[in-house]
């Protein structure tokens, strides 16, 4: 299993809208690097933060996992979806997506000022300069463990902690 962190702006779509919908597609990703991580690398069972950005604060909201493995998004073929790509055809596909399933919402979002703080994550994507954009990114064990270890010390996960390592 590997560990990941995706970025939506909860005004668009958050944690919440997961919950109530259970599993959702993951759309409109139109970076190069984060296609390659959903096309290639994320596989079915793979638990992943969903993290609330461009919100006050930013931070992680709650869990998911993927549950259909990169797959051709078919946003791209539409001319009239905002995410269309003129340049995609649906035999050579430029873009991907997977599916995503709600597994637990934290109970207050655990903030990006406060993760900064931690040592065990300066050598993370999510920390690290230029990498910031990515609305997809890889965790190392150690990095989920740390992030969970952080939601357990201030109480958001609630009654339920099965998630923890």
């Amino acid at each position: 299993m590997a560990y990941w962190l995706m970025k939506s702006n909860p005004k668009f779509f958050g944690i919440d809208d997961l919950q109530r919908l259970g599993t959702d597609s993951w759309d409109g990703v139109r970076n190069y690097r984060a296609r390659n991580f959903m096309r290639d690398d994320m596989k079915v069972g793979d638990k992943v933060f969903f993290y609330h950005s461009s919100a006050k604060p930013s931070g992680v909201a709650g869990i998911m996992s993927v549950s259909k493995a990169g797959y051709p998004d078919p946003t791209q073929f539409h001319p009239e979806h905002r995410h269309y790509d003129p340049i995609a055809t649906e035999d050579t596909p430029r873009w991907y997506m997977v599916d995503l399933t709600f597994e637990q919402a934290f109970t207050d979002v655990l903030p990006l000022s406060e993760l900064k703080f931690l040592p065990a994550l300066e050598d993370s994507l999510l920390l690290r300069k230029g990498c910031q954009q990515l609305t997809v990114i890889p965790l190392a064990p150690k990095h989920w463990r740390t992030i969970m270890d952080m939601a357990d010390t201030l109480d958001l996960l609630g009654d339920q902690n099965q998630f923890l390592p």
